[in-house]
């Protein structure tokens, strides 16, 4: 069992703007590998050896709509004033209030220029080391079945399951969570999604053998002949298997 979380990917109408905006709001680099996606990612980051996650911006004709993603990014603060300050920071960088029915809690929700929804959270010690991303975190219907496919898709470390969410982190102790809360199941594709990568050496064909065995599908989005293959959880999360070349 290989395959890493390495990369969130994002689709949006102007990628090269969503992605300035997020290389702003996590101080990371942006790069323009080919036009219609904005690579952002930090200082030495290896994505054929990851362990973080970096963001890919995907250009797309759609714009989002107004229902909720699934699929956001949580991130750490470590004060209430840093909270305040990267709340008031983010919103000069074009960040918008959402409400996604939150109530009074004791995080405050954005949404990027296209509406991408995410978290500035209150500081928590968890998260004390994650750097900028506290959390990849992903709605689901029942955390316990996303456990029991996730755990055995990825090599990442199972730290909590409940009936309420399981989460992960990277076999090396750093970089954000994974975190599948119980929220509800979906209702439109996903504009946000995980990228998976191969250890060095691995097949990927094997390994999207594998995955359909533990009862992974396969996706068909339109995207032809890629070198990626594109596949869904039991619950229909989209994700992708990239190859390494």
């Amino acid at each position: 069992m290989t395959l890493r979380p390495v990369l969130v990917n994002i689709k949006a109408v102007d990628d090269s703007a969503v992605g300035r905006f997020w290389a702003e709001a996590l101080g990371w680099q942006v790069s323009g590998g080919e036009p219609g996606a904005t690579a952002v990612k930090p200082d030495g980051f290896d994505w054929r050896d990851p362990v973080s996650v970096c963001l890919d911006v995907i250009a797309v004709p759609e714009p989002k709509t107004a229902v909720k993603n699934r699929v956001h990014l949580d991130l750490a603060t470590t004060s209430a004033a840093h909270q305040a300050e990267l709340i008031a920071r983010l919103r000069d960088l074009g960040a918008t209030p959402a409400d996604v029915g939150q109530g009074e809690v004791p995080w405050t929700v954005l949404a990027d220029p296209e509406g991408n929804e995410f978290c500035v959270l209150e500081p928590r010690e968890v998260y004390r080391d994650t750097g900028p991303i506290a959390a990849v975190v992903v709605d689901c219907a029942d955390p316990r079945a996303m456990a029991r496919f996730w755990d055995r898709a990825i090599d990442w470390t199972l730290h909590e399951v409940t009936e309420e969410r399981a989460v992960w982190r990277s076999a090396r102790g750093v970089g954000p969570y994974l975190e599948f809360l119980r929220v509800g199941g979906k209702s439109v594709p996903d504009r946000v999604h995980l990228d998976l990568v191969p250890d060095a050496g691995d097949d990927k064909a094997a390994e999207v053998a594998r995955l359909r065995a533990l009862g992974a599908g396969d996706l068909d989005i339109g995207q032809g002949e890629v070198p990626w293959t594109c596949l869904v959880d039991p619950e229909g999360h989209e994700f992708c298997v990239l190859a390494r070349s």
